[in-house]
């Protein structure tokens, strides 16, 4: 069955105007009964570099996770980030942005590709001793805005590089939507096959227009573990200045219900948020 990672987080991240605490928890906790693997709800980052989700920490506090099997998932930029969200009980995941991109990383994590490998490498020791899991993110794996050299070859080094370091979760994101279905067609299957152990998905932004041609190819790469956004919503702040969308859940829905998988969503709560959306989303 379909790994199917709802994210909030990503969504509302950019957002300029302030989101009160409550009304993320409402939401999340709305999207919390629909039924997916993982909710990416929020990140134990600078609140200088996210604003919008300085309040991560409160919003957890008022998450009801009792009546759903969905788990959480936190982003972190650095050792202390991480050390702060391994404190958290409640969190399952860890997700750490790695950019194959040195201007990405820089500007994401203020910080270089190496010095971000040496940081994964000790947030995998804290999440074996505390109980996680690491979601390494391999971001810019289908290129950059920067113009900072990218092959498959690059892609497929750094991604042995972090198994090397212990990586389990590796996500492909496509964080500026330069992916193409040539280039998914291309890098999905060759780095499973490569690493047949890791559990390897897509974390993919895309124009509405290009989200479906880009969710065949990676499902017909063999991908099983889908990020996505309610309504394609967000974007990362620190790539460009004009945002490029998530891929939208209800259109990621709609492509697995013509596959024929069985998702064991809760559809009328997922009608839910959706009808509540535009109080986060205006």
């Amino acid at each position: 069955m379909p790994k199917l990672i709802e994210c909030p987080r990503d969504a509302m991240q950019g957002l300029h105007d302030y989101i009160p605490a409550e009304l993320k928890a409402e939401y999340i906790n709305l999207l919390l009964k629909v039924g997916f693997d993982t909710i990416d709800f929020g990140s134990f980052v600078s609140p200088k570099a996210v604003p919008q989700l300085r309040d991560t920490s409160e919003v957890l506090d008022m998450l009801d996770l009792n009546s759903s099997a969905s788990k959480l998932l936190a982003i972190v930029a650095n050792v202390r980030g991480a050390e702060e969200a391994a404190r958290h009980e409640q969190i399952s995941y860890l997700g750490f942005p790695f950019s194959i991109s040195e201007t990405f990383q820089q500007r994401n994590t203020n910080s270089s590709i190496e010095q971000s490998l040496a940081t994964v490498t000790e947030l995998l020791n804290l999440c074996d001793r505390t109980n996680k899991k690491a979601v390494i993110y391999l971001s810019m794996a289908f290129g950059n805005p920067y113009g900072d050299e990218w092959n498959n070859e690059i892609a497929e080094h750094w991604t042995h590089e972090l198994v090397k370091a212990g990586a389990q979760i590796i996500s492909l994101a496509d964080t500026t939507g330069v992916s193409s279905p040539e280039k998914i067609n291309y890098l999905f299957p060759h780095l499973q096959q490569q690493f047949p152990g890791i559990e390897l998905g897509v974390h993919l932004h895309s124009t509405p227009e290009l989200s479906l041609e880009k969710l065949e190819a990676a499902w017909n790469s063999g991908c099983r573990r889908f990020d996505s956004a309610l309504r394609g919503y967000g974007g990362c702040p620190m790539a460009t200045d004009s945002l490029t969308g998530n891929i939208a859940t209800e259109g990621l829905i709609s492509f697995l219900e013509r596959q024929k998988e069985p998702l064991n969503l809760n559809m009328e709560k997922w009608q839910e948020a959706l009808r509540f959306s535009p109080r986060i989303f205006n």
